[in-house]
């Protein structure tokens, strides 16, 4: 029986720390957080290394997430597992049954990343991205966090201007099991004229808004007090629908100051204003696109992890980067955002609060030593691969110490 997350376990502000951070304890069914190095905690971990640089990632937050877990007495049994591209070659779907199973009888599932150009034409049934869609079903992780926080060390490695960049620190929670890449009717077809066409439907029920608003209120109310929901009310019946829903759940937070913008306006004023945003909370398809475009402001989508909650059962914890086919087994990858993932996997999925911030600060200490990838490297840094990189926040993690909690 998998650990159990809480949708209220969401965020508390720090300065120049990694914001999805919490000091409020996690809750969990089976296990409790080791509060002491006398007891032992242990815990069954999924790990889904899947395509392109997917495997060179996990291996090394594999690393940290053991030695941090250790210092702090906690004990991991991993099971790893093939998904996507990988599972694809080797048994002909992009998520085995075993793969499935394995992940919702575990505490908390790492995956890696799936994709490349090798399936990009295989039918839909056979894409390595429905095996993600597959995993996220059927752990019904409906709520996806997305922090996008401008770490001072890289405020010169964004696009944007320093002024624009510096401080930018916002949370986009995304609904992630609905809407229009899980709606139906959907294919292919003919219209009256008999010509050929594709069809999807956005659709959401209820109760389905209702739950992705709390968690972005309860989100909201952690952080800056200030949520900004994303939809296409002007258009689209399905946004209308969310705006109304959202604002009935406003009700119940009265203490969080409510705005609402169109996704097209959003998506401009992340780049023109970004600093203007606290939280945000939107749909399926304009919160996929909407947290990618967030995570360049900080410099690089490598950097940023992300956290897939439940109402009950194990959480999905996944950098937000694809697989990055160009570059995969060239040592050339960026670690920091499964690193990351890993930290949040340890902070909501096990509630393991001090192991977390190991590696938190485990990750700022490298950083501050001048540690770079080659996608956040500036001049006067040390340009290192993913494999150095992971050696590096090895050893800080070894020599960091949390603050207790």
């Amino acid at each position: 029986m998998a650990a159990s997350l809480t949708i209220n376990n969401i965020i508390t502000k720090k300065p120049f720390r990694f914001n999805y951070s919490s000091n409020h304890r996690i809750p969990v069914a089976k296990h409790s957080p080791s509060s002491s190095n006398n007891k032992s905690s242990s815990y069954s971990i999924t790990l889904l290394p899947g395509d392109g640089i997917g495997p060179e990632v996990i291996s090394v937050a594999k690393k940290v997430l053991t030695l941090a877990a250790s210092i702090e007495g906690i004990e991991f049994k991993f099971n790893e597992k093939l998904m996507g591209g990988a599972a694809l070659d080797s048994t002909g779907v992009p998520l085995p049954e075993e793969t499935l199973e394995a992940a919702k009888q575990s505490d908390a599932v790492l995956l890696g990343a799936i994709g490349g150009y090798k399936w990009d034409y295989n039918e839909k049934h056979l894409k390595p991205e429905t095996g993600l869609l597959q995993l996220r079903e059927g752990l019904k992780v409906f709520a996806n966090l997305r922090p996008a926080t401008v770490l001072p060390q890289l405020v010169d490695a964004s696009t944007l201007k320093k002024e624009v960049a510096e401080g930018v620190d916002l949370m986009v929670v995304r609904e992630l099991t609905g809407g229009i890449y899980f709606g139906k009717p959907r294919g292919f077809g003919t219209n009256e004229s008999g010509e050929e066409i594709g069809y999807n439907t956005e659709v959401y029920a209820a109760y389905e808004i209702d739950r992705i608003a709390r968690v972005a209120f309860e989100t909201a109310r952690k952080r800056g007090g200030k949520l900004c929901s994303v939809d296409k009310a002007n258009v689209l019946e399905a946004s209308m629908f969310w705006r109304k829903r959202i604002i009935a759940i406003a009700a119940e937070y009265p203490d969080v100051e409510l705005s609402h913008m169109y996704v097209d306006n959003a998506a401009m004023q992340l780049v023109r204003n970004p600093k203007q945003f606290d939280t945000i909370v939107t749909n399926n398809i304009f919160g996929d696109i909407l947290s990618d475009e967030a995570s360049m402001i900080t410099g690089s989508i490598g950097m940023l992890p992300s956290a897939s909650l439940s109402e009950s059962g194990p959480g999905l914890f996944e950098p937000i980067h694809g697989s990055a086919p160009d570059i995969a087994g060239q040592d050339k990858a960026n670690p920091l955002a499964t690193i990351l993932s890993a930290a949040m996997l340890l902070k909501y999925g096990l509630g393991e609060v001090k192991a977390a911030e190991r590696i938190e600060l485990a990750v700022l200490d490298t950083l501050n030593r001048g540690f770079r990838t080659g996608d956040i490297y500036s001049a006067g840094n040390k340009l290192v691969g993913c494999k150095e990189m992971g050696e590096e926040v090895l050893k800080s993690v070894d020599t960091k110490t949390p603050a207790s909690v």
